[in-house]
């Protein structure tokens, strides 16, 4: 049975976002996976996560995760072994969507766009 990169990727996303959050989100924390990327040949996969820890630094729950790929992706095998030939490499990057999305919000803030004359359309 053959996988296409869409169809693992929403596997993956759904086994790592249970296994992060079972044994892997430190005290206080909230981790989300939000996207999974895969490469064509399925070899890699790039995991966005997104931190919730209100006060606190977010970079150590990141550190705590990359110290532990090995026994993560170990866990991801015993899941979804069934369904591939090889256990993907995991990659995982700070998700900013948030981060950009606010800030594109703040620039259109501050863009001054006139609002049209309506009455001129009308009569021409």
């Amino acid at each position: 049975m053959g996988f296409r990169p869409e169809r693992l990727a929403a596997v993956i996303k759904k086994d790592l976002g249970q296994i992060i959050q079972r044994s892997y989100q430190p005290d206080g924390t909230f981790v989300t996976v939000t996207n999974v990327r895969m490469t064509d040949d399925l070899s890699i996969a790039k995991v966005y996560l997104s931190v919730f820890s209100p006060g606190r630094d977010e970079k150590p729950v990141y550190q705590f995760i990359n110290e532990h790929i090995d026994e993560i992706r170990y866990e991801l095998a015993s899941k979804i072994k069934n369904q591939v030939r090889k256990i993907p490499e995991l990659h995982f990057y700070q998700d900013d969507t948030a981060e950009y999305v606010n800030k594109i919000e703040q620039l259109f803030k501050k863009v001054d766009i006139p609002e049209e004359d309506t009455d001129s359309e009308s009569e021409s």
